[in-house]
């Protein structure tokens, strides 16, 4: 995998330097362990869900946090004593921590999550301001009021 080097962008260009981190996280993300794999999928113009592979934990091992538009979730296995009796001829089952980042959009928030058959959803939905909405500007027309009659434009 190539790797860039963004240092001249932070010489060259003022305000990006939120961009160019945003481009050397995802780098960073991408040569990392592929696990645990996930899907990121649209259910609606302004709805996502995110689901991770998650079988074996236990929804008090995972853990959700939301902070500065990143989300992270995190996997702690806790010490298994079942497993001290138990003598495996091969453990293929992963046990091990983890924790991953999404890097979310402005106004992107998580609506909730659910652990189900080994998969943990996670809900999220773009919430746009009020002022950023897309609003109905009325158009005057122009006619002027003289003596309680409305004259008309010429």
């Amino acid at each position: 995998m190539r790797t860039y080097d963004f240092t001249p962008l932070y010489r060259s260009a003022v305000g990006f330097d939120r961009l160019a981190g945003l481009l050397e996280s995802a780098a960073r993300t991408s040569q990392e362990n592929g696990w645990p794999p996930y899907n990121i999928e649209t259910t609606g113009e302004n709805a996502y869900r995110i689901e991770l592979a998650v079988a074996g934990f236990k929804p008090d091992e995972l853990t959700l946090e939301v902070k500065e538009n990143l989300l992270t979730v995190t996997g702690r296995k806790t010490a298994n004593d079942d497993a001290a009796g138990r003598t495996y001829l091969h453990r293929g089952l992963a046990e091990r921590d983890f924790e991953r980042r999404f890097q979310l959009a402005d106004y992107v928030v998580v609506k909730g999550a659910d652990l189900a058959d080994g998969l943990l959803s996670i809900e999220l939905a773009r919430e746009l301001p009020e002022a950023l909405k897309p609003r109905q500007i009325e158009i005057n027309t122009g006619q002027r009021l003289i003596e309680g009659k409305k004259s008309k434009a010429a």
